[in-house]
C-alpha cells in the first residue's frame, strides 16, 4: 500500500482543490456577452456595466428601487373569470395561468401600487412581460381602470411601466375589449387634471401601443426599447424591403416625435420626481433625506422673507 498516493494525494487535492461557484452569481450580457456580478448588476438595476443593455427588471423590483425607502403597498384589483372561452392549446389556458404565477409569484401581468417617489405621493402600475409574454387580458384592463380610479381618488398622478407583446390570444375578443376601455380610465384621468406619465420599456407593442401606452401627456423610453405596434420583421415581410437600422427602436421614435425623452433606468427616478412635481406644480424636491418642506398658510416665512428682514434690520438707525 502506497500510503503517499493513498492517503496524502488525495488529501492534498481535497485542500487545494478549486471549490464549485453557483451559477446564480454571475449572469451573462444579451448584447455584449460580459459576464456580470449578481450584486452588482441588482445594484444598477439590470443594467449592463460595460455596454448599458437594459435587461429585464420585474414590477416588483423596480418598485424597490423607484419608490422612497423602497416602501409601497399594493392596490386590490378586481379579478375577473379565469378561462372565459375555455381556450386551449398546447396546454390549457387555467394551466398556462398557473404556470406563470408560479414562475412571476404575481397574480397576472400587471402590478397596482401607491407610495411616494421623492416625497410625492403617487400611483404606479407595471407589466411584467414574464407573465405570458405581458400580455393585456381581462385582468390587465381592470389593473389600469383600478390604478386610474385610485389616482382620481387620492388626487394623485399616475405613472405606467409597459412591457408587453400586445393583447391575450387566449382571451379573443375579450381581451381587445380593454383597449376601449382603458382609454376611457385614461380620459378619466384628464378630466381630473391628473398627470398620466408613461414609461415605455423594451418591448411594447400590439394592442397596449395602440391604446393606454400611447395615450400619457408624458412618454419616456428607456434607451433601445422596441415600441411598436406589428415588429420589425412582420413589416419587412408585408413591404418587402429592408427596415432602417433602429427602426421602431425608443432614439429612432425620439428623432420622429413619437416619444419625449429616452432616459436610462438608472436616471428615471430622478426624472420622474421632476416632471410629477412640475406637473402637480408642487416645488422642487429636496435631494436628501430630510422631512419635505412644510407648505401651506402655516408654512412660515419663505427665504425672500428672511432676507428682506435681515436687510431692514441692517438699515435700521
Amino acid at each position: 500500500m502506497n500510503w503517499i498516493s493513498n492517503y496524502v494525494r488525495p488529501r492534498i487535492n481535497s485542500i487545494f482543490s478549486r471549490r464549485e461557484i453557483p451559477e446564480n452569481l454571475w449572469h451573462k450580457c444579451d448584447e455584449c456577452s460580459t459576464m456580470l456580478f449578481h450584486r452588482e448588476l441588482t445594484e444598477n438595476l439590470n443594467v449592463c456595466t460595460n455596454c448599458g443593455h437594459h435587461m429585464y427588471i420585474s414590477p416588483r423590483d423596480r418598485f424597490n428601487s423607484l419608490f422612497d425607502g423602497g416602501i409601497f403597498s399594493e392596490v386590490d384589483v378586481p379579478e375577473p373569470i379565469q378561462d372565459p372561452l375555455h381556450f386551449r392549446d398546447q396546454k390549457r389556458y387555467p394551466d398556462k395561468l398557473r404556470a406563470a404565477m408560479k414562475a412571476t409569484g404575481e397574480k397576472d401581468a400587471m402590478l397596482v401600487v401607491e407610495g411616494e417617489i421623492g416625497r410625492t405621493p403617487v400611483v404606479a402600475a407595471g407589466q411584467d412581460f414574464r407573465f405570458i409574454g405581458g400580455s393585456m387580458g381581462m385582468y390587465v384592463g381592470n389593473a389600469v381602470i383600478a390604478a386610474a380610479e385610485r389616482a382620481i381618488k387620492l388626487n394623485r398622478p399616475l405613472i405606467l411601466f409597459s412591457s408587453t407583446g400586445g393583447a391575450r390570444m387566449q382571451e379573443g375578443i375579450l381581451s381587445l375589449m380593454q383597449m376601449p376601455r382603458t382609454t376611457v380610465a385614461v380620459q378619466m384621468l384628464k378630466e381630473a387634471n391628473l398627470p398620466y406619465i408613461v414609461v415605455l420599456t423594451n418591448p411594447t407593442s400590439g394592442g397596449v401601443t395602440a391604446s393606454y401606452a400611447m395615450l400619457g401627456d408624458v412618454h419616456i423610453a428607456e434607451p433601445n426599447a422596441l415600441i411598436c405596434f406589428a415588429g420589425p420583421s412582420v413589416i419587412e415581410q408585408t413591404i418587402r424591403e429592408k427596415l432602417p437600422e433602429g427602426f421602431q427602436r425608443a432614439e429612432y421614435l425620439l428623432e420622429h416625435g413619437m416619444v419625449d425623452r429616452v432616459t436610462p433606468r438608472v436616471e428615471m427616478r430622478d426624472e420622474l420626481i421632476t416632471i410629477t412635481r412640475m406637473m402637480m406644480q408642487l416645488p422642487p424636491a429636496i435631494k436628501a433625506d430630510l422631512p419635505a418642506p412644510a407648505e401651506g398658510p402655516d408654512a412660515g416665512p419663505d427665504s425672500a422673507e428672511l432676507v428682506e428682514e435681515a436687510l431692514s434690520q441692517d438699515n435700521k438707525p
